[in-house]
């Protein structure tokens, strides 16, 4: 495994924390007008939507319910296989309107199984907002956000919530591992 020095040393700089900081709060005002008169629950998609989701709360400027769910596809490797639930959200979904908050928009395979399962636990209405989408064209149908921040390339990409082998997380910017010769 490379360590996260080296993989800093050759990454390329996607996003700088100043951009991502705008988007959010950009983003953030967009949500406040769709939600207005109304409580969501914010589901925080762990680890990566730590970051992404903090900094959009606190944008929001009014009242949100907060809780959290961890599943996983990836368990430290840059690919991921099936879904592993590792914790539920606590909160009961039943007549809420629920927005999940994560990291990234890849192919969305985590996205539209957690979607599903929100709506099967009587949510009456289920969103989503993730910092990044990744460009290219394998996104399952099921998958999308009603909210998006940035692009970025369809490359390994880390910082910000997102990791290189459960390193970088809290790195302030957005990197892409350098591209193989």
């Amino acid at each position: 495994m490379e360590s996260l020095k080296e993989a800093l040393d050759t990454a390329d700089l996607l996003h700088d924390r100043g951009t991502i900081e705008r988007v959010i709060t950009d983003m953030a005002s967009a949500i406040r007008a769709d939600y207005a008169g109304s409580r969501p629950l914010c589901i925080v998609m762990m680890n990566g939507g730590m970051h992404f989701s903090a900094l959009l709360t606190l944008e929001l400027g009014f009242d949100v319910e907060i809780d959290y769910l961890h599943a996983t596809r990836y368990r430290g490797e840059t690919s991921g296989g099936s879904l592993r639930w590792l914790r539920h959200p606590i909160v009961p979904l039943e007549g809420r309107r629920v927005l999940l908050l994560d990291d990234i928009l890849d192919e969305g395979h985590t996205l539209a199984e957690v979607s599903a399962w929100c709506r099967g636990q009587g949510a009456a209405e289920v969103k989503s907002a993730v910092l990044v989408r990744k460009r290219h064209d394998r996104c399952v149908d099921e998958a999308y956000a009603d909210y998006e921040g940035l692009e970025v390339p369809d490359r390994y990409v880390f910082g910000f919530g997102m990791d290189f082998h459960e390193q970088g997380r809290n790195l302030p910017a957005i990197y892409a591992l350098a591209e193989e010769d």
